[in-house]
Order: structure tokens, then C-alpha cells, then sequence
């Protein structure tokens, strides 16, 4: 079954003030202890400064960047990175989780971005990134 591409459209009225917004993205900065980036946050925005009101995945631009400074930062793995070393290893999620003692569903759950590992499971995934020949050991 075909997925419907949703359409946004390109002006509302403001829920507080009433005043016309309209589409379009602006700089927002993220700051996590003491680092900060800055990302292009959609939404809609009134003509000058002002709040805007974000709706569906606007937000997912600051919680994507939110993952990445908690990677470097406390080396949080981020959705992707744990996708890529799940990967490297050539294990299915299910295999993962298995492996990991985590339940089945749990890589799934880190991909999507729902939860976060746990340290060890943190830990084991950065030594088998670094030694994937200790894979075989787990087994």
C-alpha cells in the first residue's frame, strides 16, 4: 500500500495571537553541557521576530542534534551510530538484542531513537565496534 505524502500548509493563524504565520525555518541553537550547535528549525514563524508554532516532525531537527551532542559529549551513542556498528557486525536487531541481553525489541527501540542503551550496553557495543572479532566469543 502507496504512503500518502502529507501536505503542510504554507500559512496558519497564531493559536495565541491570532497573527498570521507562515512556513519557513530559522536558526535555533542547541546547547547540551556547555556545547551548543545550531540547527535549522521548521515551523511557522510571523513575519518579524517572535514565537513560532511547530507541528509533526518539526522538532526532530533539535532532537537529532540534541543525540549528537550527547554522543559527544557523554558518548551516548546516537541512532545512527548504533545502526552502523549493528551493522559492521552483520547482526539483525533481533541478533542484537539477543546477544546483548537486552530483549528483542530493544535495538529497534535505539534506532528509532525511543531509548536510550544502558552504560554497558554502551560499553559492549564500543569494544565490539573496536574488536568485532570478540563477536564470536559472546556466541
Amino acid at each position: 500500500m502507496a504512503m500518502k505524502e502529507k501536505t503542510v500548509a504554507e500559512t496558519m493563524l497564531s493559536p495565541e495571537t491570532g497573527e498570521r504565520l507562515t512556513r519557513g525555518a530559522r536558526p535555533f541553537t542547541v546547547a547540551y553541557k556547555g556545547e551548543a550547535m545550531t540547527v535549522d528549525l521548521p515551523g511557522y514563524y510571523p513575519a518579524g521576530d517572535g514565537d513560532g508554532v511547530h507541528v509533526g516532525n518539526d522538532m526532530s531537527a533539535v532532537d537529532e542534534a540534541l543525540r549528537m551532542l550527547k554522543e559527544k559529549v557523554d558518548g551516548v551513542p546516537a541512532p545512527a551510530t548504533i545502526r552502523r556498528v549493528r551493522a559492521k557486525l552483520k547482526l539483525s536487531q533481533r541478533e542484537a538484542g539477543a546477544l546483548f541481553k537486552v530483549g528483542e525489541n530493544a535495538f529497534d527501540k535505539y534506532e528509532r531513537g525511543l531509548i536510550e542503551p544502558s552504560g554497558p550496553t554502551i560499553q559492549l557495543m564500543t569494544l565490539l565496534e573496536r574488536h568485532p572479532e570478540l563477536l564470536d566469543e559472546l556466541r
